[in-house]
C-alpha cells in the first residue's frame, strides 16, 4: 500500500475514533499520543545519535511541573503555561547535556540517571512549592485561545484533538530533523564518532544539540500529560519513568523512526489491558515485553519492514 494512503487512513481513523468510544478510551488514546511523543523524542538520542539516556523523565517531569505551577501560582492561560514547562525543560536539558555529552556509553547513561535522581529529590523534598510526595491535584485545564476565540479543552474529545495535532506536529518536526543535514551528522556520530571528529565534525556540540532537542520535546510531553491528568507527583521524575521510552523504543524498533510510536501504542494499551485483568500485571507485562524483545530484536516495525522486503 502507498505510504501516503496508509497515513491518510490512519489519520482519518484517529479523527473518527473518539466519537465511537467512551471517554475512558479517549483519555487512554490521548495518553498514547503523549507517550508516543515522549518515546520519539528519546529516540533522537538512542536511534539517531547512539546515546542511551536513563534520565529523560527529568525533562518530562519538569515540563509537567512547570506547566502546573504556572497555572497554580501565576497564569491560567494555556500557552504561557505550556511555554514555561517546555522552556524549563529546554534550559535544564541544555545545562545537564553540556555536562553529560563529554562522556559516552555507560558513563553517559549513568550520568543522566544521576542528574535525573537529583531532579526527583528536589521535587520530592521541596514540599512548600511542589507539594512533595503529595503532588499537586486539581489543576484546571485552560481554554485554547485562538485569536479572539476561545475553545474549551475541558471536554475529553476537545483535548484529544488538541494533543493529537500538537503531538503530530512535534513528531513531524523530529522527522524533518533526522532527515536534515543535522540528522545525518547525528547518525555519523552514532556510526563512528572518531571518524566524524577526524573529518571536522564537532561531535560534542551536535550531541548537545540532540540532547537539548530531546529534552525540549520530552518537556512538551510532560506538559501535555499534566493537563490531561490534572494531577502530578514526583513519580514522574523517578528513574522507572525513564525506562518507559526505552522500552517503547525497543518494542517498536529504535532503528525505525516510527518504531517508538508503535511501541508507545503497544506498551500503553497492553499495560492498561493487563492491569484490568490481574493484580500481578507488572509480572505479566514484563514477561510479554521480554518475549517481544527477544523474538523481535529489531522491534515490531523492523520485523514488519523486513518481512515486506522479503515479499
Amino acid at each position: 500500500m502507498n505510504r501516503k494512503i496508509l497515513y491518510g487512513i490512519i489519520g482519518a481513523a484517529l479523527i473518527v475514533l473518539p466519537f465511537l468510544v467512551t471517554n475512558y478510551w479517549v483519555f487512554l488514546l490521548t495518553d498514547v499520543f503523549i507517550m508516543a511523543l515522549f518515546a520519539t523524542s528519546f529516540n533522537l538520542l538512542l536511534g539517531y545519535t547512539g546515546l542511551i539516556s536513563f534520565g529523560q523523565a527529568a525533562y518530562y517531569a519538569v515540563g509537567a511541573y512547570g506547566t502546573t505551577l504556572m497555572i497554580k501560582y501565576f497564569s491560567s492561560s494555556l500557552w504561557p503555561a505550556i511555554g514555561l514547562g517546555v522552556g524549563a525543560a529546554f534550559v535544564l536539558a541544555l545545562v545537564i547535556g553540556y555536562l553529560c555529552v563529554r562522556v559516552t556509553r555507560l558513563y553517559f547513561a549513568m550520568l543522566t540517571l544521576a542528574f535525573s535522581s537529583m531532579i526527583y529529590a528536589i521535587i520530592f523534598k521541596w514540599r512548600g512549592f511542589t507539594g512533595g510526595d503529595d503532588g499537586i491535584a486539581g489543576v484546571a485545564r485552560p481554554s485554547l485561545d485562538f485569536f479572539f476565540i476561545k475553545f474549551s479543552l475541558a471536554n475529553p474529545k476537545a483535548y484529544y484533538f488538541f494533543v493529537l495535532v500538537l503531538a503530530a506536529l512535534s513528531v513531524w518536526v523530529l522527522w524533518r530533523i533526522v532527515r536534515s543535514p543535522l540528522g545525518y551528522l547525528l547518525q555519523a556520530n552514532r556510526d563512528n564518532a572518531k571518524r566524524a571528529e577526524f573529518i571536522g565534525v564537532a561531535v560534542k556540540r551536535f550531541r548537545l544539540i540532540a540532547f537539548t532537542i530531546a529534552g525540549f520535546f520530552a518537556g512538551l510531553a510532560g506538559s501535555l500529560y499534566a493537563l490531561l491528568a490534572g494531577f502530578i507527583s514526583p513519580e514522574l521524575a523517578f528513574w522507572t519513568k525513564s525506562a518507559d521510552p526505552v522500552i517503547m523504543s525497543m518494542v517498536g524498533g529504535f532503528n525505525r523512526f516510527f518504531g517508538p510510536v508503535v511501541g508507545a501504542a503497544i506498551y500503553s494499551l497492553l499495560k492498561d489491558f493487563i492491569a484490568t485483568k490481574t493484580e500481578n500485571w507488572m509480572f505479566y507485562l514484563g514477561l510479554i515485553l521480554l518475549v517481544v524483545v527477544l523474538a523481535l530484536p529489531q522491534g515490531v516495525m523492523g520485523a514488519i519492514q523486513r518481512r515486506r522486503g522479503k515479499v
